[in-house]
């Protein structure tokens, strides 16, 4: 198995999914995870790249956040849109960010990543309440390895 596979357990994934679920109830924002081995770019770069090729970039208000690991390289980007870019807090993404990082540290990733979700979907709910007219954009899975145009 690769890296990728090993990172999450299924039992995990199911959980990341149900939290992204659970996140997006509450709001017209999408959330998606997307793991792969390793980048051979700059991970904020490559994470625009992933955003784009998973067409999150083109939902309705322009809301969604992307959660991009590169598992070899032990890193990752939380990258949003223009939308919820405008509108969070300046350190938002930072702080989200480090309570990821909280969890990471000690193994943790599928809490982690959750948290990033969980966190997402709060600032999400502000700034994009769910309305009646909206409906789920995008899939809620784990997207896993390398994807190109």
């Amino acid at each position: 198995m690769s890296h990728v596979e090993d990172f999450l357990t299924p039992n995990e994934e199911a959980e990341i999914v149900e939290a992204i679920r659970k996140a997006e109830q509450k709001t017209s924002g999408e959330i998606r995870v997307h793991i792969e081995a390793h980048t051979d770019q700059d991970p904020y770069k490559r994470a625009m790249e992933v955003f784009h090729l998973l067409k999150m970039d083109n939902t309705k208000e322009a809301n969604g956040v992307l959660i991009y690991i590169a598992v070899d390289d032990k890193t990752f980007v939380i990258y949003g849109d223009k939308g919820i870019n405008d509108v969070v807090p300046f350190d938002f993404w930072n702080t989200t960010k480090d309570q990821m990082v909280l969890h990471f540290k000690t193994g943790q990733f599928k809490d982690g990543i959750i948290a990033g979700i969980m966190q997402a979907g709060k600032e999400l709910q502000v700034h994009f309440p769910w309305s009646h007219q909206d409906k789920n954009e995008l899939p809620n899975n784990v997207s896993k390895g390398k994807i190109s145009s």
